[in-house]
């Protein structure tokens, strides 16, 4: 009868473990426990016997689990008010943080990103992705945000770019490069694709301009990698434009039929520039064709006729191709034609510079990694070697894997960092084939359950943290398993719940019951 009275049953109802997302808690579960045995096969010795003890890493990492749990079970239990609330002032007090280490005296291999307390080392670079996060769901969560507006997308991009400035200057590049991250976010945000376009068209203007930057072109006096770089500029303003004129054409085709037309139609002055933004489906295809065309033609006169560097020539059509946008842009003022035109402009300049960025602006070590990434240098016994190593020890997993501690590769430490930054090559060959796709799935199953769960929050702050942490992620485990394969650069970021270290999972722990408070308490009202 107590029961029934209602007041238990509507305590019950408003308590957070009620409407908790336990499968997405099962999915945590699960992975730090296999991240533990990961971390057990990758710093055990043969004959030792003590892998429970706090002297070895696999007791210290039973360490970090329990206070993980105890953290996420003290995030869960207060008020998820206090995240939107202190939102700011967390990310102000972590951004201190993060100066303040930079002038840490105490380097560990190279970076000064660590804070030394006693015996404990806390690398603040890890909590500021949840800071970051809060940050700047609260500023996208304000009143009248949109991305579409220049200042607010700033204001967004600012928040973000902060903490990475400040990281690299302790000289961690890798986990900076963690909060570009944000912009899969903003993208799912409503930020304009153009945007990650722009970031593809540039890492591809990267490879293909350094990987083949020393290999002739059927014999004349420029390089493939030039000539390719400059006629995929060409090509990809000829698919911007293609893009835009086929929403030009939709926008006029659904004004023709509206009353307003009819009109206006008596002023056929008022409506020119329209007609004419509306109707360049030719451009793209003239671009197209053109570049096409030039470069053969250019080739063939280079080789047979006169020897010459084309390049020079594919930038002055190039710069052509921008002028007439320009004349366009000032006659119609249509702000496509502008944006085009500093994406072309922008290219020119980048893939100059591509050469004087990997040879001058990156470290050496750095640039040798990227070499031997992209196939230049085949250094297996400097740059390349944990690479190499990597791969051979999850090669030599097989279908099922070596065993639990049996692992060969592994147990002799021919793999640097295996148990951090490598640590899966440990799962790869113990487990194998089958215990790697295991691991993969349950991280895919955790990303689009985050993204379930974002999709369904009621407040804009709620979707907007939800989608950074899946981001967040995603972009962890695909650079981490990349880097191991040996498809990505090595830059030196953990894989979550599995690499060795308190900094790292109290950082993915917090970030992910950040997100489960708040989404237990999505049938609140935030007053």
């Amino acid at each position: 009868m107590f029961l029934l009275s209602g007041q238990p049953l509507k305590a019950r109802d408003n308590s957070v473990f009620h409407h908790l997302d336990w499968w997405t808690c099962m999915i945590y579960v699960l992975l730090i426990v296999f991240g533990w045995f990961s971390v057990c096969g990758a710093s055990y010795v043969f004959g030792e016997t003590q892998i429970l003890s706090f002297d070895s890493r696999s007791g210290m990492q039973l360490v970090w689990i329990s206070t993980s749990l105890i953290l996420a079970l003290v995030i869960l239990l207060l008020d998820h008010r206090l995240y939107d609330t202190f939102a700011v002032p967390i990310y102000c007090v972590m951004m201190v943080l993060l100066f303040l280490t930079i002038f840490n005296p105490h380097e560990i291999k190279g970076s000064r990103s660590w804070i030394a307390l006693g015996s404990l080392r806390i690398q603040p670079a890890e909590f500021a992705k949840f800071a970051t996060a809060l940050a700047v769901s609260k500023v996208m969560s304000s009143y009248r945000f949109s991305l579409d507006n220049y200042r607010d997308m700033m204001k967004a991009i600012g928040v973000v770019t902060l903490p990475m400035l400040l990281i690299i200057l302790q000289r961690e590049t890798g986990s900076a490069l963690v909060f570009t991250a944000f912009f899969l976010m903003f993208y799912r945000e409503g930020m304009s694709g153009s945007v990650l376009f722009t970031a593809f068209a540039m890492v591809v203007y990267f490879v293909v301009g350094i990987r083949y930057s020393e290999t002739p072109l059927l014999g004349i006096p420029s390089s493939v990698g030039s000539v390719v770089v400059m006629l995929l500029i060409q090509l990809f303003l000829a698919a911007l434009l293609q893009v835009y004129s086929k929403s030009r054409t939709r926008t006029y085709s659904a004004y023709a039929m509206s009353p307003t037309y009819y009109v206006r139609n008596r002023y056929p002055n008022s409506i020119k520039s329209t007609i004419t933004n509306a109707l360049i489906l030719d451009t793209p295809k003239k671009i197209t064709v053109f570049s096409l065309c030039s470069t053969v033609l250019l080739v063939f006169f280079s080789k047979f006729i006169v020897p010459f560097n084309i390049v020079w020539l594919q930038v002055l059509a190039t710069l052509v191709i921008l002028g007439n946008l320009i004349w366009a842009w000032l006659n119609n003022r249509v702000r496509p034609y502008l944006l085009i035109t500093l994406f072309g402009a922008a290219s020119l300049i980048f893939s100059a510079s591509t050469s004087f960025i990997l040879n001058h602006v990156m470290e050496p070590h750095q640039r040798a990694r990227i070499n031997v990434l992209l196939g230049i240098d085949k250094d297996v016994t400097g740059a390349g070697y944990n690479v190499h190593q990597s791969v051979i020890a999850i090669g030599s997993g097989g279908l099922t894997g070596k065993g639990f501690l049996n692992g060969t590769q592994t147990k002799l430490h021919f793999v640097p960092e295996q148990d951090t930054d490598f640590i899966f090559c440990t799962v790869g060959e113990e487990e194998g084939f089958l215990g790697a796709i295991v691991v993969l799935s349950l991280f895919l199953a955790l990303t689009m359950r985050l993204m379930y769960l974002a999709d369904r929050q009621p407040f804009v702050f709620g979707r907007v943290y939800g989608y950074s942490v899946a981001s967040i992620f995603l972009f962890h485990l695909f650079i981490n398993v990349g880097m191991v394969l040996g498809i990505t650069p090595v830059i030196g970021i953990p894989l979550p719940f599995f690499s060795y270290g308190g900094s790292s999972l109290w950082g993915f722990t917090i970030l992910l019951f950040i997100f489960l408070r708040i989404d237990a308490s999505r049938h609140l009202s935030h007053r």
